[in-house]
């Protein structure tokens, strides 16, 4: 690894620029290195890797990622951030490529041609469409090789949650039936600036084998019906998807039974007799 770049503190990079965070975008800045490098080195070493992150900002986990080694590909929507980060890539000549443009319209496959890692502070308003977008890719495994994700608490808890718990829910299934998926840190709220209403964690989310015979749409769409009305019995919140009944009875699962109470391998088993032969 190249020995590290002296690069400007952040905060006098965001002066220098007239940047302040963006509400409406979802934004808040880290300005703390010793964690946002912890935070980069949470999919491992990253000296010439690949990596896709999502709202830069003023490159606060770019820049940590990029004294890493990483070769970073940033999408950033907010046209302010820019000559930051244009400046940033100056220090990394080859290392840095910026792309203006909305993370949700961006075609993953299209972007890369070898193997990268998503490592990014996700903003908060677009975190959950995008992990479901991630883990939804009719490719599996994907060519993403790991998830290093930053949420609000309350979302973390519910990606990495267990049947029976308060915070499992479709995110926790969505997420585990095709991820190993675990809680590699949290965040104070007073890491921020300014800081949110609430706290922060880091989910690491690695693909595993998917498991045969089972559409991730019609998981998708199982999903979405049992935790739409949560409270209510399998066989009322089923009751509409065609063959769902039949299924519950088919594997013995009792259609009494709360989908909070249904753990992944049998939504899995579930979905698997809804799949169209595959």
């Amino acid at each position: 690894m190249k020995p590290p770049v002296t690069l400007p503190p952040l905060r006098e990079v965001i002066k220098k620029h007239g940047l302040s965070a963006n509400k409406a975008l979802g934004q808040n800045f880290l300005f703390d290195m010793q964690l946002l490098e912890r935070i980069a080195a949470v999919p491992g070493d990253m000296d010439g890797q690949r990596v896709f992150e999502v709202g830069p900002g003023p490159g606060g986990l770019t820049r940590a990622l990029l004294q890493a080694g990483a070769r970073v590909t940033a999408v950033e929507r907010d046209s302010r951030c820019l000559p930051a980060l244009a400046e940033l890539g100056d220090y990394f000549p080859g290392q840095l490529d910026v792309i203006d443009d909305d993370a949700l319209k961006i075609d993953l496959p299209g972007l890369f041609d070898d193997p990268f890692h998503i490592v990014s502070n996700l903003p908060y308003n677009v975190g959950s469409a995008l992990l479901i977008k991630w883990l939804s890719e009719p490719q599996w495994p994907p060519q993403w090789q790991s998830l290093t994700l930053m949420f609000q608490r309350e979302v973390a808890d519910r990606i990495v949650a267990r049947e029976a718990s308060e915070a499992y829910g479709r995110l926790s299934i969505l997420a585990q039936w095709r991820c190993d998926a675990r809680l590699a840190m949290t965040v104070h709220r007073s890491a921020f600036t300014p800081p949110p209403k609430v706290m922060s964690a880091i989910v690491h989310l690695v693909p595993k084998a998917q498991p045969e015979g089972v559409s991730p749409r019609v998981l998708a769409d199982l999903t979405q019906a049992a935790f739409g009305q949560r409270r209510k019995m399998l066989r009322q919140s089923l009751k509409g998807l065609v063959g769902a009944l039949e299924a519950l009875e088919a594997l013995g699962i009792d259609s009494a039974r709360r989908p909070e109470t249904v753990s992944v391998n049998e939504f899995v088993a579930i979905a698997r007799l809804l799949s169209p032969a595959l």
